[in-house]
């Protein structure tokens, strides 16, 4: 802005400068026509004067010298006085006889053009430059008597316009000194708020938009002030508006549990959202200027992404897509982008994880065909004995007895079933509560042993205990009994005969750990994970001749989640299992 400032002063005072030339030039010259037409009407006056003075006495040569020398003195001006022949009577500078040859050739070319009405006339005589004034002497009845001549130099006459030309260059000089600081002190004025409302658009163009100018005057300037400053704030709150609605979009994208893709007309990526890129295992570095299946390597998701291109209607289609060792369900929803006048935008796909609704809904169905699989058998068997004891075999009273004896085996069987599903949903239910209290668990162990110790005895199992420490815990004693019975119970029955079951309970300043582990037959890798769903057995036909309802791992998991613990399994395929129970030494939710 000072470059500007200073080109503006620039050519303002060239401006002037050249106004103020002109301005003198023009003055300078009326002031010396002036000046020389006042002298030269001045002169011509008075030698009219002198000669009307001269005629009154007489001829050329009856006027007294020491008058014309007076005259002469007093007007500051040559005299000459030539009769009508041309001979030189009166010169104040000279006698006749000391008239030159270039003065007499003057006095004869005014001789010549004595009658012209310029009565002046500018010569150079004797190498100086003179003026020359004439009047003719006529007598009383007309008659030329001879010419009155009245000279002076030219410059004398200069040095009075010179002094004309020292004013006036004294003069504009000062104007144009006065000019040029009242110039400085205006542009000053009126171009720093200019600079100032410059450097405020300058912030805004980089994007500040709390910049502001100054505003402490009301005239033009003040206005452009305030309208920059409406102007910024204006943006400010457009753009924190935008902001705003930019973080919450962004939010809102970045943080959706579905994954995201959009896909502009020419089919390069334009966006995608944290989940995508995690899902695919891609960076946003990656993601720049890159067409869709540079991206996507999954086969059915741009045949999806084509059909859209080519029909552009929506689809909906459920897909079944690895992800790392695991396979999850998406349902991809796609649709096109169309902007106003029917525009082609684009296309936006949206990946819906539905792997958990898959898993529920198979565990939904396998529970119903469990249940029923579970109930269709003891009750086939009550039934069939039933109708057979009904049939006439009652008569028989060692068939009456073993066949009721089948039919307590499997109506307690059945009791055992129903009271492990309600037992389930009570634990499953909202709202499900613990008794929590102070308890040892190593104490909690000992108490559920000799329930397990017959069973243990009738396969030759030894069950064999570590207490490194007692445990101390805050628990809800009854249900952590249930946990304790079904993981030991189930070392029992997947452990061969003369096998060894070991518990041991130890501790660190925030957990209790208890630990059953056994040298039975084992789990392999595969089914490892899916050992704590409902109604699911490792060994089908053992674990059901054992009585077991394939319910008591899902109840051990529920109850430890209601517990805020842990329960994790190690297993090798022919060499034994091991379960352990990780619990909180204080319970923090209550």
């Amino acid at each position: 802005m000072t470059k500007f400032r200073t080109k503006l002063l620039f050519a303002l005072i060239t401006l002037i400068i050249a106004v103020l030339i002109g301005l003198g030039l023009l003055l300078g010259q009326i002031f010396k026509n002036f000046y020389l037409d006042t002298f030269n009407s001045r002169v011509q006056k008075e030698a009219r004067l002198l000669a009307s003075s001269i005629e009154e006495n007489g001829t050329p040569k009856d006027i007294n010298p020491n008058m014309i020398q007076e005259l002469s003195d007093i007007l500051d001006v040559r005299i000459t006085i030539v009769d009508k022949t041309g001979k030189v009577v009166h010169d104040t500078e000279a006698l006749e006889s000391l008239v030159g040859p270039q003065q007499k050739r003057v006095i004869q070319e005014i001789q010549k053009n004595w009658d012209v009405k310029q009565k002046h006339k500018k010569l150079v005589t004797s190498g100086k430059e003179y003026r020359y004034y004439w009047y003719p002497l006529r007598s009383a009845n007309d008659e030329m008597m001879g010419l009155l001549i009245m000279s002076t130099e030219v410059e004398a006459i200069e040095k009075g316009t010179q002094q004309i030309w020292f004013v006036l260059s004294i003069s504009l000089g000062l104007a144009l000194v006065l000019i040029i600081i009242l110039g400085s002190r205006i542009t000053v004025r009126y171009t720093k708020p200019i600079e100032s409302a410059t450097n405020v658009a300058i912030e805004l163009a980089k994007g500040n938009y709390r910049a502001r100018t100054y505003e402490d005057r009301l005239d033009e300037t003040s206005m452009l002030s305030t309208s920059i400053n409406i102007l910024a704030r204006n943006l400010q709150e457009m753009v924190n508006a935008q902001d705003m609605q930019q973080n919450r979009l962004t939010t809102l994208i970045e943080n959706m549990g579905s994954a995201l893709l959009l896909i502009d007309h020419n089919g390069f990526v334009v966006l995608t959202n944290r989940t995508f890129r995690e899902f695919f295992n891609l960076k946003e570095s990656q993601l720049k200027k890159v067409r869709y299946h540079e991206v996507i390597h999954y086969q059915e998701v741009n045949k999806l992404v084509e059909e859209i291109f080519m029909t552009e209607e929506r689809l909906r289609k459920q897909i079944l897509l690895p992800h790392k060792l695991d396979r999850k369900h998406y349902e991809v929803y796609g649709a096109p982008i169309i902007g106003s006048n029917d525009e082609w935008k684009g296309i936006v796909v949206v990946f819906h994880d539905i792997t958990e609704l898959k898993k529920l809904e198979q565990m939904r169905k396998d529970f119903v065909a469990n249940v029923s699989h579970e109930l269709k058998t003891p009750i086939t068997s009550i039934k069939g004995f039933s109708e057979t004891l009904l049939d006439g075999a009652m008569n028989d009273p060692d068939t009456l007895k073993s066949f009721l004896d089948i039919i307590l085996m499997e109506s307690d069987r059945l009791q055992s079933l129903i009271q492990d599903l309600l037992e389930l949903s009570k634990i499953e239910k909202q709202g499900f509560e613990l008794s929590i209290q102070e308890a040892e668990v190593a104490g909690l162990i000992e108490d559920v042993m000799p329930i397990l110790q017959e069973k243990a005895k009738s396969k030759n199992i030894s069950l064999q205990t570590s207490f490194d420490s007692r445990g101390t815990a805050e628990v809800d004693s009854y249900r952590l009994k249930q946990v304790f019975i079904n993981l030991i119970s189930n070392a029992i029955v997947y452990t061969p005969k003369g096998g060894t079951v070991e518990i041991t309970v130890d501790e660190n300043p925030d957990n209790v750990f208890v630990r059953v582990k056994d040298n039975g037959m084992g789990i392999s890798p595969e089914e490892l994970p899916r050992i704590f769903e409902r109604f699911y057995r490792v060994d089908k036909a053992r674990s059901r001749n054992s009585g077991g309802t394939g319910l008591g791992l899902a109840i051990v998991k529920h109850i430890m989640e209601a517990h805020e613990g842990n329960v994790e399994v190690e297993s090798e395929v022919n060499k034994g299992t091991t379960f352990t129970v990780t619990l909180n030494k204080k319970w923090s939710s209550h």
